[in-house]
């Protein structure tokens, strides 16, 4: 069974490398991409990722904000 992973990150290039690095072994599975907290909260929601990798210095709601949000 696969590790799902959400990527955040503002830098859509960042996430992309990310994306391609991580894709590489098969045990890893990137279900999907969010921009900022915000995207990352609606995406956890629908998504339900094993483990979230995110930036703390977004716009609209930072990885520490989002962060403590989802674990509440």
């Amino acid at each position: 069974m696969a590790i799902r992973i959400l990527l955040v990150d503002d830098q859509p290039l960042f996430r992309e490398g990310l994306a391609t690095l991580l894709t590489i072994h098969d045990e890893i599975d990137v279900v999907g991409e969010a921009n900022n907290g915000q995207e990352a909260l609606d995406l956890a929601a629908t998504l339900q990722p094993d483990v979230i990798l995110m930036d703390v210095r977004m716009p609209v709601l930072d990885g520490v904000a989002a962060t403590r949000l989802l674990t509440q």
